[in-house]
């Protein structure tokens, strides 16, 4: 779960550290106090786009830290996939700090990418706005609802459907290729016949280019090669006061020596293994010359050979068993198109085969998502009713688009009534806001045994709804937060009543500056704050006992 969100310099928050709570975290404060700055601060740490101005004014930088804490240990092995350093706790901190123009996201302190970040926070957290509910006027945004409320029935019969859908892109795309008149057809084989006439005619082998490289390096530093050996002979061999002659004389100097003294005749031996050595270092060097003398017809040969070799490199691949490789390719094309007819009704029939199969996949996967839309559809139904849709229907309305794609041959869309009488319609043309915000928190409810993700955020939940409804909505929240973190920032009593922590935004001017706080209330504070979201402006003694009351009932849920 998130566990502290910490704000520096971000618009009108100079510093502020938030410590959440398990269960449902609430947070309320007057209009422009700054409660969007808090979600805001929330999606920019998580990868989200900012702009310079957020940077708080005369501030050189902002900072946006969350720490999660996850004891599941299924999730924690989905982001060690991440190279997240530093696990072992189940901790996690993920840190932004914001500069003019630029930002850098650590996690764990290790540097991470926007889009990295964005999808570990996939495996964490569900932030819920207002943009989220118009997900569900997007009719493509319906079937992924059902696959994942169907999890492992659907995912089986999805992953055998695109196993064998890929196959069938293969033989297609294959067909495709070979769908060509005659004229073009000659044309490419022609053009491949010399491409392979070309690479057979050049008999490349492999290690033959790193061969020819190395020996065009040696010929090319041929004559530094041969001024540097003239030189060590002369100074080992040749030359005046060479070394061959200075350790033969030290050689029998020191043999002369041991005759009078035994215990030199070890250093002669070592003079006369350097005198030998030496010799030997000559003769290497004068067989090398000898063997290695430059030959201008042999440098042009491996010059134009080397040439031949990268030209192909460049058309035809990188190395050498590329080379050969795309020569072996070109031959089965050629060979196809030799055998056009046969090979085209060949691939007709590979196709037709496969998309027979499809068809029975295809099925598969739509009996599948059927069941588990029928399933998803009462729950949200249920749900629905326990929001104020109390003569709701809710189903899921399949069509075959009689194309297949890579996610089947389903289009789904969700269709509702909310009052007696009328016909289930499209969600699309039917919601409003408010009860696109309700619909989305049933769908929610309902895939939280689906959903792994331990905290969820929802802002704007309560957008265009008031009295019976709003508490209803409040006690979905309380329900939902049983089985994960909910974090809900709201402007309705009836729904911060139910809040197990609850925090204030407060908006302030000190000295000309101003700027604002979060903090958390005790349970008097508690009942404050819910007598003015009741009150207003004046608050009596008939609003607070209003207020405490409606505290003591939510805790009764």
């Amino acid at each position: 779960m998130l566990t502290n969100l910490h704000v520096k310099n971000m618009a009108l928050i100079e510093e502020a550290d938030i410590n959440f709570d398990e269960g449902l975290n609430i947070m309320t404060g007057e209009t422009g106090a700054g409660k969007s700055i808090i979600l805001g601060s929330v999606n920019i740490a998580l990868g989200g786009k900012f702009s310079a101005e957020i940077i708080r004014n005369g501030a050189d930088y902002a900072l946006a830290e969350l720490v999660f804490h996850i004891d599941d240990k299924s999730k924690l092995e989905q982001l060690k996939a991440f190279e997240i350093e530093d696990l072992e706790d189940g901790d996690i901190i993920i840190s932004r700090r914001l500069m003019r123009g630029r930002s850098q996201i650590k996690v764990n302190g290790m540097n991470c990418t926007a889009s990295q970040v964005r999808s570990i926070a996939a495996l964490l957290i569900d932030i819920h706005g207002q943009h989220d509910s118009q997900l569900l006027l997007k009719e493509s945004s319906h079937l992924d609802m059902i696959d994942l409320y169907g999890a492992e029935n659907v995912r089986t019969a999805a992953d055998n459907y695109k196993a064998l859908y890929k196959e069938y892109r293969d033989e297609l795309s294959l067909l495709e290729q070979m769908d060509v008149n005659d004229e073009d057809r000659q044309r490419e084989i022609s053009f491949i016949e010399f491409e392979l006439h070309e690479i057979t005619a050049a008999a490349l082998t492999e290690g033959e280019d790193e061969e020819l490289e190395t020996r065009f390096r040696r010929m090319t530093n041929s004559q530094r090669i041969m001024e540097n050996l003239s030189l060590s002979c002369q100074l080992m061999s040749d030359g005046t006061d060479n070394v061959q002659d200075m350790l033969g004389a030290a050689v029998k100097s020191v043999i002369d020596a041991s005759g009078y003294d035994e215990q030199l005749a070890p250093v002669a031996d070592i003079l006369s293994a350097a005198e030998d050595m030496v010799s030997q270092a000559c003769r290497s060097i004068s067989d090398y010359v000898s063997q290695n003398a430059f030959d201008e017809s042999e440098y042009a040969e491996v010059e134009s050979r080397l040439d031949l070799i990268n030209s192909f490199k460049l058309k035809y691949g990188k190395t050498i068993p590329d080379i050969l490789s795309y020569a072996q390719k070109r031959q089965e094309k050629l060979d196809a198109l030799y055998h056009y007819d046969e090979r085209l009704a060949e691939l007709k029939d590979n196709v037709k085969k496969k998309e027979k199969e499809l068809e029975k996949l295809a099925l598969i996967l739509t009996e599948s998502r059927k069941k588990a839309a029928e399933a998803f559809c009462r729950k949200v139904s249920e749900g629905l009713k326990q929001l104020n849709f109390l003569n709701n229907e809710f189903t899921a309305d399949f069509e075959n688009t009689g194309d297949f794609t890579s996610n089947g041959t389903d289009s789904v869309r969700f269709m509702i009534s909310t009052n007696v009488g009328e016909p289930v319609k499209p969600l699309s043309k039917v919601a409003s806001g408010g009860e696109l915000s309700r619909i989305m928190l049933a769908i929610k409810t309902v895939m939280a045994g689906k959903d792994d993700t331990q905290t969820l955020i929802f802002d704007e939940i309560d957008a265009g709804i008031s009295g019976r409804t709003a508490q209803l909505v409040g006690e979905k929240l309380k329900k939902l937060s049983g089985e994960h973190q909910i974090i809900c920032i709201t402007h309705l009593p009836q729904i911060a009543a139910m809040a197990d922590t609850h925090f204030v935004i407060e908006k302030s001017a000190k000295k000309e500056v101003t700027t604002t706080e979060i903090r958390k209330l005790n349970e008097e504070e508690c009942i404050s704050e819910l007598a003015r979201l009741l009150g207003g402006s004046t608050i009596t003694d008939a609003v607070i006992s209003n207020a405490r009351e409606m505290k003591e009932m939510a805790g009764r849920i």
